[in-house]
């Protein structure tokens, strides 16, 4: 569906069913450089299992209109934007990467808002190499391959897809090559400039699953489980043998630790 949040056309996935404000509304925040349909599969388990689905691709990515927010905190204040667009009154934020900094930044802005944090491939501190943040600024496909190596665990580089005749390596490579010029820069730049992980952790009050992946080399599950550590009572998840990438590499281990 398409929402204005904050007078921009925005693109929001509802996971096969139209948005009903009235019931439990999950929010799905994506990755740097990436969109809605990172969450393809989990938004429809959602969708169809009384939960209302935002997906939203952030400003600037995707379908939506827009710049590209430039730091963690803008985008948190857009969540919660989100979430008035919609009619919804709170919502459980799911998030990947970039997109768990969101929520977790958006549950210290606005804590009325947020009911609940899935928190996936997230890390204390979320800091980039200078030579992918030096590609992605000149819009080099270097910053594509790197993203997308790094990003997938071992099994995923041989094939490991579940859906026959498709290769994660090269599907998220599709994504990426999508986005506008600069954008995956922005979003990167927002990841390593934010320091305010493990202070807005301590303050969280909702219950909180942090899920990670045993072999994930951009946020390594230590500094993962720093995180959770700083979290009261958060639960932690470490899928064995998976990547940065959960939702394409465990989607079903990724799906199981969602809903519980």
């Amino acid at each position: 569906m398409q929402l204005s949040v904050n007078g921009v056309d925005t693109f929001v996935a509802t996971g096969g069913r139209p948005f009903d404000p009235s019931l439990p509304a999950v929010v799905m925040l994506h990755g740097a450089g990436f969109d809605h349909s990172t969450w393809a599969l989990h938004s429809r388990w959602f969708a169809h299992h009384g939960f209302s689905v935002l997906a939203p691709d952030l400003p600037g990515h995707g379908r939506s209109d827009g710049k590209p927010l430039p730091t963690i905190s803008d985008m948190a204040d857009w969540t919660a934007a989100l979430l008035d667009a919609a009619k919804a009154p709170k919502g459980k934020l799911i998030g990947h990467s970039m997109g768990s900094l969101i929520a977790l930044e958006t549950v210290v802005r606005h804590p009325a808002k947020v009911s609940g944090l899935s928190l996936i491939g997230t890390a204390a501190t979320m800091t980039v190499g200078p030579d992918l943040l030096k590609a992605a600024e000149a819009n080099d496909p270097a910053a594509i391959d790197m993203v997308s190596i790094w990003g997938l665990g071992f099994k995923a580089e041989l094939g490991g897809s579940l859906a026959p005749g498709l290769w994660m390596h090269s599907g998220a490579q599709r994504v990426l090559e999508k986005c506008r010029p600069g954008v995956l820069f922005n979003d990167l730049s927002a990841c390593n400039n934010y320091q305010n992980a493990l202070a807005a952790a301590a303050s969280v009050a909702v219950p909180t699953t942090v899920i990670l992946g045993e072999r994930d080399m951009m946020t390594p599950a230590k500094a993962g489980k720093a995180l959770a550590a700083a979290v009261p009572n958060a639960r932690t998840v470490v899928l064995p043998g998976a990547g940065h990438m959960m939702m394409a590499e465990r989607p079903d281990e990724l799906l199981e630790a969602l809903k519980t």
